[in-house]
């Protein structure tokens, strides 16, 4: 199981280019620029599905104590250091840290880049990304949520890489100093049984 999600790493950071396309959840095409704007490819469809507020309350819990602070923007990562161990990234892309929770089969990713992205065109950039390692992807969830102050957008992504299923859950993040995607990932059959860590994880998003 190991390293099929170690291909997953492998294959989620992403880099904003001008004129880069990315594939909605609905299958429209569009184009991203380097400003965080964005286009439709061919024009026919000029409605943007609506992404509603979740209102409950997203915050940090007590036992994340353990603080990481990203050196690409102004996000930082509080996480239960008796749960998770992480290591810095020994890649030169946008992945800055790598998680696990111990002894089992939950990991997590903080990929940090130091450009301001809309929010939905980040969400789309990382569909687009999830697709380039299983053709299947797709967005089964997304919506706004404020945590720990910051407004964000939860995605969860489904797909299927060398017959396995897998889910990302994770938040889209972005401002002046740049954009972060947080996120868990595990295979689709065990999001319940981690459904506590994989909370408590996310809400350890912060702003310095």
């Amino acid at each position: 199981m190991k390293k099929y999600f170690a291909i997953i790493i492998c294959l989620l950071s992403f880099a904003v280019s001008a004129g880069q396309k990315a594939v909605t959840d609905e299958g429209d095409i569009v184009i991203l620029s380097s400003d965080g704007t964005w286009k439709y490819e061919d024009n026919s469809a000029d409605i943007v599905p609506e992404i509603l507020m979740n209102t409950s309350s997203f915050e940090k819990g007590k036992e994340s104590t353990f603080t990481l602070k990203s050196k690409a923007n102004n996000s930082a990562f509080s996480i239960d250091p008796k749960s998770w161990s992480f290591k810095k990234s020994e890649d030169t892309n946008t992945r800055e840290y790598e998680f696990t929770l111990n002894g089992e089969d939950l990991y997590g990713l903080a990929i940090t880049e130091a450009i301001e992205v809309d929010l939905v065109n980040l969400s789309q950039l990382a569909l687009q990304n999830a697709k380039d390692a299983a053709p299947d992807a797709s967005i089964t969830k997304q919506e706004y949520r404020i945590v720990n102050g910051n407004k964000v957008i939860y995605l969860e992504i489904d797909g299927t890489i060398q017959g396995i299923k897998f889910k990302y859950l994770g938040y889209y993040y972005s401002d002046k100093s740049g954009s972060t995607q947080y996120m868990t990932y595990t295979g689709a059959s065990l999001v319940g049984k981690y459904k506590n860590e994989i909370e408590n994880f996310l809400n350890g998003f912060s702003i310095q």
